[in-house]
């Protein structure tokens, strides 16, 4: 596991053009991060970063003599990106920390490999390629990503203390890369560090959770979180609450073949209330979407399995299929994972997959009359249309849907007499 010559996106073109421009007359530039570590972990590789000794006023310069578009994405911090039929590759000078304070950093331009490596996260994602396609590991990264071992590059407390973000993305690449427990100096500084989680800004927090949360399984990851009160620190709503319910939930999402879902998962580990699912989504500055999902969820009245296919209908229509669907889905993990030799369970499972079908398959009937048929009958505009309006579609909800637009402007005739 030296090189990664022979990997398709490594044989691209566009990349043996940059690196051919980045690595003649002097600098040299070597492909860093998630595609060295992807390829040699047999993961897929997306997004390319190159690493270079060129500062990037020299970048761009050589990049505008051989024709090629360059965008100074983040001068400065040393980042362009040179753009080759539509493809983006970010192109970052090396670089020192010359002040951090948890937070932000100060930076020099450097053409020091190992400082640019040090000042790095996690061994995993310090590693680099040459224009040849050889590791260069300058942190004993190769050794980690054999045993896939998540730790910190050199002193645990000091990464942390650079950027305290570094606490999340530890657990984060813990969920998606790591095996076995956690590297156990890590964790520790995890712990002792958890409380500067809160110097940060809630984007940071809730973007690095997010991601976690969105991993094939996040399970132990979480646990660990739990363990060291790091999950308590961003999410004092799952104190109580806890996380038993994921091994099941993902259990249920790999069988069912239900796409991983973040927000379903943090629904997994909080409790279904309305007001403190309002102070999270602030707290964390969800987006309004993500927020609304909490709220059709922590708001939705609770399902009963055995009801009959006329109540359910009646139950979509008040409460909407969202915040529905979202329990039916909840409720199905925990009953499939109680089913294992238990019947009545079995078949709770099997009543809750045929309403969740439903609920996700349903489509909302539109009511035929509206305020301006209340006001044609001879009601003056005001509170007594909405009124009269609610009160015919209770009827019709109640009826279940069945009564048609001249049988309900009858009923308003009767009604306004």
């Amino acid at each position: 596991m030296t090189g990664i010559a022979d990997q398709a996106w490594f044989r691209d073109p566009a990349l043996g053009r940059i690196l051919a421009l980045l690595n003649a007359d002097g600098g040299e530039g070597r492909v860093v991060g998630g595609a060295v570590r992807n390829s040699l972990m047999g993961l897929p590789v997306n997004d390319v970063d190159i690493a270079t000794t060129l500062r990037p006023e020299a970048v761009m310069e050589r990049a505008a003599a051989a024709g090629i578009k360059a965008v100074p994405t983040g001068l400065e911090h040393g980042t362009v990106t040179l753009v080759i039929d539509g493809k983006p590759f970010e192109v970052t000078t090396l670089r020192t920390d010359v002040e951090t304070d948890g937070r932000h950093a100060k930076v020099a331009f450097s053409t020091d490999w190992t400082a640019d490596a040090e000042r790095r996260d996690l061994t995993i994602n310090a590693l680099y390629a040459d224009a040849e396609g050889e590791i260069v590991d300058l942190v004993g990264g190769l050794a980690d990503i054999e045993t896939r071992n998540i730790r910190f590059i050199g002193d645990p407390a000091r990464r942390i203390a650079e950027d305290h973000l570094r606490i999340l993305r530890f657990f984060r690449f813990f969920a998606y890369y790591g095996s076995g427990r956690p590297d156990a100096e890590g964790l520790k500084a995890c712990s002792v560090a958890r409380s500067k989680l809160t110097t940060l800004s809630a984007e940071r927090v809730w973007s690095e959770l997010r991601k976690l949360l969105g991993a094939a399984d996040p399970g132990r990851a979480l646990l660990w979180m739990r363990q060291v009160a790091v999950l308590t620190e961003i999410l004092p709503e799952s104190e109580r609450w806890g996380i038993d319910a994921i091994p099941s939930l993902i259990a249920t999402e790999k069988a069912l073949r239900w796409t991983p879902d973040p927000l379903l998962r943090l629904a997994a580990i909080v409790p279904p209330d309305a007001a403190r699912m309002e102070a999270l989504a602030a707290r964390l500055k969800l987006s309004n979407a993500e927020a609304a999902t909490l709220k059709a969820w922590s708001t939705a009245a609770p399902v009963n399995d055995d009801m009959s296919s006329a109540a359910f209908e009646r139950l979509l229509y008040r409460n909407g299929a969202d915040g529905i669907t979202t329990r039916l889905k909840l409720a199905l993990a925990v009953a499939r994972g109680k089913a294992e030799g238990d019947f009545d369970e079995m078949a709770r499972s099997a009543r809750l997959i045929k309403l969740l079908d439903r609920a996700m398959h349903w489509k909302k009937p539109q009511f035929p009359l509206n305020g301006g048929d209340v006001i044609s009958a001879g009601i003056a505009s005001g509170p007594r249309v909405g009124e009269l309006l609610a009160g015919l579609e209770s009827q019709w909800v109640e009826e279940n849907f069945v009564a048609d637009r001249a049988a309900l402007l009858a009923r308003l005739q009767e009604r306004v007499q």
